[in-house]
């Protein structure tokens, strides 16, 4: 029989939102600061998955210039309804401290692959919203309650209202339908309607290790819901660390023959319950008891592999893990920090054949950085690029840098210095503490091209360059580069690492780097 492999999605790809509509399936996934705003992927069988598209390409969209680290989008849920697709998101200003600002919009589009709407705001009362479509025409919102108040359960509950789509605007009484379990934390609300039930799925017990999913019914929208009696109906076993961890924040789909699964987050720790590529995706297949409640098949832990609906097959030609930059439009696994990719500040037509960067703010910046890059989705990964690129200050430098957020990076990158001219060194930036990890920069030639490669194996990662292209020479030693990881920090975080390209000028000049190719190759 034919299996579903997890995760599904590997790397950073979590909170997922699963449908199907007709024989196609989808999954929307949190994309917090990155840009463009939410990732939708695409199945017919649901075992081979690609990237479709984007829907918040557009500022009117997502305006996150100077938006928190792991702020941003959080949480979207697709759903398709009256001949729409709808998204509902969260737009995360702030999350430090007692106060969270989470604004919440919806927006639709008649294809999957757009045009998607300019968004309508609905609430800012907490995160995680979802819209339930009910049977007899009417829509209601959900979303987990933010109580910043001293003394109290800051995951308040689940907070119902009606939307109209005729205002565009949620209408009618906030009722809060569910207080949660002794598992607390409880968010990421969903609700389904089937078997004489409003079933609703929440995320208990935090994203963290001790993440889950928790099931309760009611026969009224309102309540009063009853919890499933075997909950949590998914989590981890946190006495095995080679299995799947931070099992939660799940949705169900029912398949065309009437099966069900249930997508869900999870991680995969590396040393030290640190998950260097962050919360991924992963599938359960799942089965109803005869007292019509909904399980996991072989138990509330994850596994491994599952079985696979009984689908044909459809597995999809994979986008090239190599760009040689020959195209006018990026491979759409490029993405940016907070902003569009736009022509003020990356060209592929400036001078064909090439990625040009011109020089942004530095690596600290919530605002203006010209960095493009991808996820890491393997932890044995060969990254390489070349350079042309001449600095004429030590604030300009661009190159090759693993990233996880301002606090936590590590690049190699070609910069100028008074006495050494253009030079290559390995600047890191570990719980925010800046670091120069060679005792001297490298000299290297003034006009020439300059490849960069980067080998990581497991939580280990080493630099090379070359300059005749054919001898490669190593920078610095092995570098343990886990701490860009969720779980390596003094304060909670969200996404996960991704490498690319990147430019900056301090100066203010905007000096471009030219960038040949960047290839990525996985199981090196």
């Amino acid at each position: 029989m034919t299996k579903i492999k997890n995760p599904v999605l590997p790397g950073y790809h979590p909170d997922p939102s699963i449908l199907r509509v007709g024989d196609d399936y989808y999954i929307a996934v949190s994309t917090f600061e990155w840009f463009p705003g939410v990732q939708i992927y695409h199945s017919k069988d649901m075992v081979n998955w690609r990237l479709l598209t984007y829907p918040l390409t557009r500022t009117s969209q997502l305006n996150m210039i100077g938006n928190v680290n792991s702020g941003g989008v959080w949480a979207p849920a697709l759903s398709y309804s009256d001949g729409l697709f709808y998204l509902i998101y969260t737009d995360v200003k702030s999350r430090t401290g007692a106060f969270k600002d989470t604004h919440n919009y919806l927006v639709t589009a008649e294809n999957i692959e757009g045009p998607w709407s300019d968004p309508v705001y609905l609430n800012s009362s907490g995160f995680d919203p979802s819209l339930f479509h009910d049977d007899d025409g009417k829509k209601w919102l959900v979303n987990m309650i933010w109580d910043f108040r001293k003394g109290t359960n800051s995951f308040a509950g689940i907070a119902l209202q009606e939307y109209s789509v005729e205002e565009q605007k949620l209408v009618g009484p906030i009722r809060n339908i569910f207080k949660g379990t002794e598992l607390g934390l409880t968010e990421a609300p969903h609700l389904y309607k089937l078997k004489g039930y409003y079933y609703l799925v929440t995320a208990e017990g935090g994203t963290w290790y001790t993440h889950a999913v928790t099931v309760a019914r009611s026969e009224s929208l309102f309540g009063p819901y009853e919890v499933d009696p075997t909950n949590p109906i998914l989590t981890s076993n946190q006495d095995d660390m080679s299995q799947l961890q931070k099992a939660g924040h799940g949705s169900f789909v029912e398949t065309q023959d009437g099966e069900w699964y249930i997508a869900h987050l999870c991680g995969r720790p590396v040393v030290d319950k640190k998950c260097i590529l962050g919360r991924e995706t992963a599938i359960q297949k799942c089965y109803w008891t005869e007292d019509n409640w909904i399980r996991v098949v072989g138990g509330n832990h994850p596994k491994w592999e599952v079985d696979a609906p009984n689908l044909p097959a459809h597995p999809f030609e994979p986008e090239s893990l190599n760009d040689d930059f020959s195209t006018t439009t990026l491979k759409k696994y490029w993405n940016s920090l907070r902003r569009p990719i736009t022509e003020d500040w990356v060209s592929l037509s400036e001078r064909k054949g090439y990625l040009r960067l011109k020089g942004g703010e530095s690596m600290s910046s919530l605002h203006h950085q010209s960095l493009l890059a991808r996820r890491l989705e393997s932890l044995e990964v060969e990254v390489e690029t070349a350079i042309e690129y001449t600095p004429t200050n030590f604030q300009q430098m661009a190159g090759l840098i693993l990233y996880y957020d301002t606090d936590d990076y590590v690049y190699l990158r070609v910069t100028y210095n008074e006495e050494k001219g253009k030079c290559l060194g390995i600047i890191q930036s570990k719980h925010g503490k800046y670091d120069e990890l060679l005792p001297e920069d490298i000299s290297i030639p003034e006009n020439s091209t300059c490849k960069l490669k980067a080998t990581i194996n497991q939580q280990f990662l080493q630099f090379f360059y070359s300059i005749d292209g054919n001898v490669w020479i190593d920078v610095g030693g092995p570098i343990d580069f886990s701490h860009l990881s969720d779980d390596d920090a003094d304060y909670i975080r969200f996404t996960g690492t991704f490498v690319g390209l990147c430019a900056q000028d301090l100066s203010g000049q905007a000096l471009h780097a030219d960038f040949e190719y960047f290839n990525y190759q996985e199981n090196v």
